[in-house]
């Protein structure tokens, strides 16, 4: 448990906007700027047998390690106003972007606050690469780390903060390269790696699950009703190498009309996304690690985009805002739960 007396205490509040957001609210008296810390990443067991996933990966290292890459359109981040406003930047403020992408919010930050520094944790190399020339006028107040979110307490050191942002889900950078193979919209390797340099990618899901695994994966992280037939029809239909070949195969498995807006794979890749980057069980994990990062009174904004983020939120924030967590049922309270949050919005 986090011991209150560490944060006298964390206002917690929901944006309503046309996704689901959380956010909440608390101070530091923060040592910043300490040395990088690089996180170690667990990874799965290596495949070897991804023919298309090797070049696709040896692209994408190769776009990382050059010092300026191809300038992108810049990216404008969603809801920044209701974010800066969320966080309550205080003057000489720390602050961490655990989602920094190419540096949108951040620069943001930089730009609606007085002094402040900023944390920035992602996975993607590549968006950190622009982040770093997007944000190169604020170099001696910003700090970098290629790292999951979830290591958060060990890249800030046991320093506190004054806010902590969360942007979640895949970036519209990652959409938009090919490559990457998060979206069905061009034929690419079956990747779907946040952070190129780990092992497991949607091609060893797709090819390797056995068909309940695979159709337990496709409902949990999807929330797809129809997971079994779909699973049924990848098992029939493996060896399948890329993205056009799996949405041609989940299009056939539900008898897709043209007639529906939304295609009926996008479930599924949000799936195998969701598994292959252990998305939930980090996010959890690093809700955590940032409300510990988080000094008196300071500020958590959390932008989520799908029911399974919200929920996974939602949980986290109620269980840390409440006096007792005991099972239900119990005749007397025997947790000795100590509230670290408290919900200004009680719909949270």
């Amino acid at each position: 448990m986090l011991p209150c007396k560490d944060k006298d205490h964390i206002l917690k509040r929901t944006i309503v906007g046309p996704s689901a957001h959380s956010e909440c609210l608390t101070r530091p008296q923060s040592t910043f700027g300490q040395q990088s810390r690089a996180a170690a990443i667990d990874t799965p067991q290596s495949r070897h047998d991804r023919p298309n996933i090797l070049a696709s990966s040896a692209a994408v290292e190769q776009m990382t390690k050059v010092n300026e890459p191809a300038i992108s359109p810049i990216h404008v981040p969603v809801m920044s106003t209701e974010a800066i406003e969320g966080l309550g930047l205080t003057p000489g403020g720390a602050y961490i972007d655990c989602n920094v992408g190419e540096g949108g919010h951040a620069d943001a930050i930089f730009r609606a606050g007085d002094d402040v520094s900023v944390l920035g944790i992602d996975l993607d190399d590549t968006a950190l690469n622009f982040a770093r020339l997007r944000l190169a006028d604020y170099t001696d107040r910003l700090e970098l780390a290629q790292s999951n979110f979830s290591e958060l307490a060990h890249i800030a050191g046991g320093g506190l903060f004054e806010g902590v942002l969360f942007d979640l889900g895949v970036s519209s950078l990652q959409l938009d390269t090919p490559e990457r193979g998060f979206s069905f919209r061009n034929e690419a390797a079956l990747d779907m790696r946040f952070n190129p340099q780990t092992e497991l990618t949607a091609y060893d899901i797709v090819n390797h699950y056995q068909e309940r695994e695979l159709a337990e994966v496709i409902r949990e992280y999807g929330e797809e009703p129809r997971a079994r037939s779909i699973a049924r029809a990848i098992i029939s239909r493996r060896r399948i190498t890329t993205t056009t070949e799996l949405a041609d195969v989940v299009k056939r498995a539900v008898n897709w009309s043209t007639r529906s807006r939304v295609h009926p794979a996008t479930r599924t890749f949000q799936a195998l996304r969701i598994a292959v980057n252990g998305e939930l069980d980090n996010l959890e994990k690093g809700l955590m690690a940032a409300i510990q990062a988080l000094g008196p009174n300071g500020r958590l904004v959390v932008l989520s985009y799908h029911s399974l983020e919200d929920r996974v939120v939602k949980n986290v924030m109620r269980r840390e805002a409440s006096e007792c967590i005991c099972p239900p049922g119990l005749p007397i309270c025997v947790c000795e739960h100590t509230p670290t949050l408290s919900l200004i919005n009680r719909r949270v």
